[in-house]
């Protein structure tokens, strides 16, 4: 079963480091700009994982935070966004192990199964109340379906599928290695696949 998402990446890297350098040299105004740069995608991922938008503005909080305490130690073996992920990563994760999850609300992420591919798709103003209804039926199918995956595997679906992230740069993010990556994203897949089985029918189409 392969998948192939959104890979679409925005950021500059150089000019990343360029400001990480600037707050290391204690420029506040580089880490705002930073955070603008940034804040939205880090926003986005903690929904993505968390399915709440009250528990996703905490986790990009806690994010910021860490990254503002422990910019001295980014060395720069990978991109700053790879690294800004893994601190989400890391911060959603410990967030989970302290309290119960809250309920979901929708992601606005469908997928195409039977080997198709997970995708964000744009809202068509002219589609039919029919067509509607499905798609919002897709929607809350799918969210229910990541969220009841484990939290690595629902990281490494939203890192690979949506963010766009190569599984070197998910290696560097989680920690682990490539092999490792490949092997639990591929999990994560066919988990996700059987649970969408019983609603096959609506994404075939």
């Amino acid at each position: 079963m392969t998948y192939e998402g959104a890979r679409k990446r925005s950021s500059d890297p150089a000019e990343d480091m360029q400001l990480v350098e600037r707050c290391k040299r204690g420029d506040r105004d580089a880490f705002d700009e930073l955070m603008r740069r940034h804040e939205r995608k880090v926003y986005n991922f903690a929904f993505r994982l968390t399915g709440n938008y009250d528990e996703a503005n905490d986790i990009a909080a806690e994010a910021f935070v860490r990254v503002y305490t422990r910019i001295q130690s980014f060395r720069g073996d990978s991109a700053f966004l790879t690294w800004l992920f893994r601190i989400v990563t890391n911060v959603f994760l410990d967030a989970r192990k302290r309290r119960r999850p809250r309920p979901s609300e929708s992601l606005e992420q469908l997928v195409e199964a039977d080997d198709r591919a997970l995708a964000r798709l744009a809202e068509d103003a002219s589609v039919s109340p029919q067509a509607e209804l499905e798609r919002r039926e897709r929607d809350t199918i799918l969210q229910r379906a990541i969220a009841g995956l484990p939290e690595y595997q629902r990281a490494m679906i939203l890192l690979y599928h949506v963010e766009g992230m190569s599984y070197e740069e998910i290696a560097a993010a989680m920690d682990l290695p490539i092999g490792t990556v490949k092997s639990r994203l591929n999990r994560a897949r066919l988990a996700l696949r059987h649970a969408l089985e019983g609603s096959a029918e609506l994404f075939a189409r």
